[in-house]
């Protein structure tokens, strides 16, 4: 539980000035940076108001003032177990595709050349995908340490004052500055800096970019166990003529539930027997890639040399151009390095990718591409064929389980993207539960878990392990790498500040490889591509029908904010009982319209009253010192609370505790022992959370479009998911709900 403390050597604050309470750790130490200096600092606060502000005038902090960032440092030793365990979790998907590649490319009377083709386009889109864009260089856009498609917008919204009705919207503090997560700024930003900040169009295409990516991802979730385990299956048919796809697909399908109803276990009930897996699967594929390319075409390694690809494209011309959509799939699962950074460091990542998935990838594809130069008829079935007689057994019985743990980590992610989405409040709150106590990021989800199962198995039934599959699933995957390579183009300019010959060439390549992807994917649409952009689509009609609810109830809030006066004489004219009332808001300024319907229909008002107020920050992690901003209001007795919280911090906290640690942070600013002898004696006899549970109608003047939106999506939303302070475990007995109508 968080224990306020104030520094017993610091300067007693003058009057009406408020003693921002965060430093209840001064003395910890930061496991990501160390400090060298400790200092008290003195900010203006720019949002401060008569109407009862987010803080006074003026605020004193006691907080680390960062002068340098030393990265927690790893021994050699720790650097190789990290490598090791990343293979279980970040190079499930990434490794486990030469199981489908091949197979996926419909290229009728292949001969050498064209395999010599095909393999020379893998060898390069895994070098420079894989290896220059992820592994040299996004690696390194992290924040703080964390990776992924919200990591990077949470690192340019530390640099870009985002502004307007957009999804994630983040009123700035002058107390940031102060946050230890919290990037340093550039003193003097750049003409592409303010650019940003001045257009709103500009903000609002970026985050969409970044919601539009983060639902193709959660479509990964739907689409890799699929891919994955069907494959995996499919080579049991070399062993009877009488196993049918229909077989495999029935198979697969009783696996995929299996796989989807132990997830309400955890992945740390198994994840200790992924890394094994993973590596007896490198060692595997790798081991029978040498001994193919050995046994059917040694020369086969020359297909390093990128001439055989102009030779390919000039020998098939557009049926070459159709096939990248299944080439595509081989860097399938690179953005997990980028994605499950947090988990590792970048030198293990870089490690594993270099030292194990790389060359045993390289010799996987070489080796399928000898065998196949000897046996084209088989393109369908490359993999077990292409797998020794007296190894298939053994084989089958890896790549399942390997299929199995890449689809585990998608399903994961997919879950710790709903919760990312949720905190930062651009998705009703779904059921998240921690499936463990050691580590914080492993939450299981199940309504998304079911939808997932239900996506999964109507995709493995519906498409019978055709090539449809391949289609959807290589669209989902080059997106999401169009849009990293984007948003990398403004962290380059804004937050690294290259020269701007780097980042366009940067841009020209890595844009032009992943283009050139798309537009063969694009061309297959209507053969499966449809997928993931319908699972993006109907998450994205959830989020965008949420934020946009949720901003019509916020203007109208700011629009019929309690005034000052009215309020304090509201206040002051109702009788005032023992006890504390908890009221439960959205707005950091002002006193919110659903108080006045309160008080209209309570006789009384408890002796200490409380707004308090979650807000997401676009950080990693808030640490417990910077967790609450302490603020009094008019009457005596009412206060203000800000509680802040980091996109991967954990909400969970029971209701006694959030109220005691309330308390101890307002005792903290009381001006004399008869206010912190009422709080202690408000604490004593109970509390209540008041809810607002509000209902938003939208009138005949505007469109009927966005009345659909509001009074039927929104509505539907706001009524069958969780309420925003449900992560708070309150007892119901101690909670009132408050109902009313916004008409706008």
């Amino acid at each position: 539980m968080f224990q306020a403390r104030s520094d017993p050597q610091a300067p007693p604050p003058p009057d009406n000035v408020v003693i921002q309470v965060n430093a209840a750790a001064v003395a910890a130490v930061d496991e990501r940076s160390s400090t060298n200096e400790v200092e008290m600092v003195e900010e203006h606060d720019l949002h401060a108001g008569a109407d009862g502000g987010v803080l006074p005038r003026r605020t004193f902090s006691h907080a680390y003032k960062m002068k340098h960032r030393t990265p927690l440092e790893f021994t050699r030793l720790q650097v190789l177990l990290l490598s090791y365990q990343s293979l279980g979790i970040v190079y499930g998907d990434l490794g486990t595709s030469p199981l489908y590649v091949f197979s996926s490319i419909a290229l009728p009377n292949a001969g050498e050349e064209d395999f010599i083709g095909i393999l020379s386009m893998i060898l390069w889109t895994l070098t420079m995908i894989s290896l220059v864009k992820y592994v040299f260089v996004v690696l390194h856009a992290d924040d703080h340490g964390e990776g992924g498609t919200f990591a990077l917008y949470s690192l340019l919204r530390q640099h870009v004052n985002f502004k307007g009705n957009i999804p994630m919207p983040v009123t700035r503090l002058a107390s940031d500055v102060n946050l230890k997560f919290h990037s340093k700024k550039r003193s003097l930003p750049s003409k592409f800096q303010r650019f940003l900040e001045q257009s709103t169009i500009a903000q609002a295409v970026i985050t969409y970019i970044v919601l539009a990516g983060t639902c193709m991802v959660i479509g990964d979730g739907a689409l890799t166990p699929a891919i994955s385990v069907l494959s995996a299956v499919q080579g049991i048919q070399s062993r009877s003529s009488n196993i049918t796809q229909a077989h495999v697909v029935l198979l697969s399908v009783i696996i995929l539930v299996l796989l989807f109803l132990f997830q309400k276990y955890g992945t740390s009930k198994v994840s200790f027997t992924f890394s094994p897996i993973m590596l007896l699967w490198f060692i595997f594929v790798a081991s029978i890639g040498l001994y193919n390319i050995v046994k059917y075409y040694p020369p086969v390694l020359k297909a390093v040399s990128p001439h055989y690809i102009i030779i390919y494209f000039i020998r098939n011309k557009r049926a070459a151009w159709e096939t990248l959509g299944a080439i595509v799939l081989c860097i399938t699962g690179a953005e997990a390095m980028f994605a499950d950074l947090g988990h590792f460091n970048k030198s293990s990542i870089q490690t594993a990718f270099s030292v194990v998935v790389y060359p045993s990838l390289i010799l996987a594809y070489a080796g399928q591409a000898a065998y196949l130069i000897k046996n084209p008829s088989k393109i369908s079935t490359t993999f077990y064929s292409s797998t020794p007689e007296k190894l298939f057994w053994p084989m089958f019985i890896v790549a399942t389980l390997s299929a199995i743990v890449a689809s585990q980590a998608l399903i994961s992610a997919s879950f710790s993207i709903i919760r990312q989405s949720i905190a930062l409040g651009c998705f009703p709150r779904v059921t998240m539960k921690h499936t463990s106590k050691k580590y914080e990021g492993q939450v299981y989800s199940p309504e998304i878990n079911y939808f997932l199962m239900f996506a999964c198995i109507l995709i493995t039934v519906g498409f019978q392990g055709g090539p449809q599959i391949g289609q959807a699933f290589g669209t989902a995957v080059i997106f999401v790498m169009l849009f990293t390579t984007t948003l990398m183009i403004l962290v380059m300019i804004i937050i690294w500040e290259l020269n701007i010959a780097l980042v366009s060439l940067f841009f020209i390549v890595f844009f032009s490889i992943e283009g050139i992807y798309m537009t063969s994917l694009m061309n297959k649409v209507l053969q499966g591509g449809w997928v993931p952009f319908a699972i993006t689509a109907f998450f994205l009609a959830i989020t965008l029908s949420w934020t946009y609810g949720r901003s019509k109830k916020n203007a109208y809030e700011v629009a019929n904010v309690m005034k000052r006066e009215e309020f304090v004489k509201t206040v002051t004219t109702s009788s005032r009982v023992p006890g504390i009332c908890i009221f439960c808001t959205d707005m950091m300024n002002g006193i919110p319209p659903i108080v006045r319907h309160y008080v209209q229909h309570v006789a009384s008002l408890r002796e200490v009253m409380v707004f308090v107020t979650v807000r997401i920050l676009p950080v990693r992690s808030v640490l417990p010192e910077e967790r609450f901003l302490i603020d009094k209001l008019e009457p005596v007795g009412v206060y203000r609370c800000i509680v802040q919280y980091g996109y991967m911090d954990n909400h969970n906290m029971e209701g006694d505790e959030y109220i005691a640690s309330v308390i101890a942070c307002l005792k903290e600013i009381a001006e004399n022992v008869d206010e912190t002898v009422v709080l202690d004696s408000a604490l004593m006899h109970g509390s209540t959370f008041v809810l607002g549970r509000t209902i938003i109608k939208m009138g005949t003047r505007h469109n009927c479009f966005k009345r659909f939106v509001v009074n039927n999506l929104y509505r539907f939303l706001q009524k069958n998911f969780r309420s925003n302070m449900s992560s708070l475990q309150i007892n119901p007995g101690k909670t009132l709900q408050v109902g009313m109508q916004y008409d706008i």
